[in-house]
């Protein structure tokens, strides 16, 4: 057989596969699509994503899901004030009978790991996350342990509630891939939601409601193949940088986006464009990832804040004012 063929078959089963993620997530949540698309878009690009949405709204029961339909392990942490970092990463236990320290892995050893309320814990804790996140990896007592594959951290925050919270610091927001806003269902929604408790739906058991893995290790594999694969023309990637560069000239920041940032942005395009049926990209994936993957590396300034600007305005401004290449 033809490798070009092969490749191209293989492509073809992986992206399948992931679409059917999102019919089989909805079997558990209602109204998500968007946040849905945006952890398997972090998944094929091995980035992190920051939930933030009020309580109640299915973060966790989304993250489990997609782990399900996966068939990917998952852990979550409640994020306390008191939670050590230890309690994040595993520690060195004393075993009696041997006489020897033995390591204790902590939750981050899994797939994806649900960090509940980040900002409720101090930043300490919060930055013995930020290893795992970058280097895939902890060290303990100086020796390093490497995390499963794939990795992927979903870190949830209260928009809010302040009191009693620790801001995650511009240094560690830029470790996240994406910011995805989950928010409140419509009414239609809400109405699905309580229809499907009334008919015996339980969320703590997934299998009951007939979530079933659907895509595996090997499809991720193969998909992240492919969209490395992804072509990016020289004019896209100009795009890309000039409205990363806008922001740095906005009067409305103090800050705008790093070239981290910039790679990020180009990098969710390409998944998105190979995610659509593409294997090219084109402008509208890099405006449809622009939101998300730039809103939480920007900082408005006291006096814009005050006028009721937000990042999101900002950038959708600065999207329709760069040129878009033809």
């Amino acid at each position: 057989m033809d490798p070009t063929t092969d490749n191209a078959e293989s492509s073809g089963g992986a992206r399948s596969a992931l679409e059917s993620l999102r019919t089989e997530i909805s079997k558990a949540v209602v109204g998500q699509d968007p946040a849905v698309t945006g952890l398997v878009v972090a998944l094929l690009c091995r980035g992190h994503v920051l939930l933030e949405g009020v309580p109640g709204v299915a973060k966790t029961l989304l993250v489990r899901a997609l782990a399900a339909s996966l068939e990917l392990d998952t852990k979550r942490v409640q994020f306390t004030p008191d939670l050590m970092p230890s309690d994040v990463t595993g520690s060195l236990v004393y075993d009696a009978r041997s006489t020897e320290f033995s390591f204790q892995p902590g939750p981050v050893f899994t797939n994806l790991l649900l960090a509940d309320e980040i900002n409720r814990t101090p930043p300490k804790t919060q930055s013995s996350l930020l290893e795992a996140m970058e280097e895939r990896q902890v060290t303990v007592d100086g020796t390093p342990r490497p995390l499963p594959e794939p990795f992927l951290v979903a870190a949830t925050q209260n928009p809010v509630e302040y009191e009693g919270t620790y801001p995650l610091p511009e240094a560690q927001l830029d470790r996240f891939l994406l910011k995805l806003t989950v928010p409140l269902p419509s009414r239609q929604d809400e109405i699905d939601v309580l229809t499907r408790h009334v008919d015996g739906f339980n969320p703590r058991d997934l299998r009951a409601a007939g979530v079933r893995p659907v895509a595996g290790p090997d499809d991720l594999e193969a998909a992240r193949a492919a969209v490395a694969k992804t072509a990016v023309s020289p004019e896209i990637t100009a795009y890309v940088v000039d409205v990363c560069r806008a922001t740095r000239e906005s009067p409305s920041l103090t800050l705008g986006v790093s070239p981290r940032g910039a790679t990020a942005l180009l990098s969710t395009a390409r998944a998105w464009a190979w995610l659509t049926g593409r294997d090219y990209v084109i402008p509208d994936d890099v405006k449809a990832l622009a939101l998300p993957a730039l809103r939480h590396r920007v900082q408005l300034r006291p006096e814009a804040e005050m006028e009721g600007v937000t990042a999101d305005s900002v950038i959708t401004a600065i999207l329709a004012h760069v040129p878009v290449p033809r």
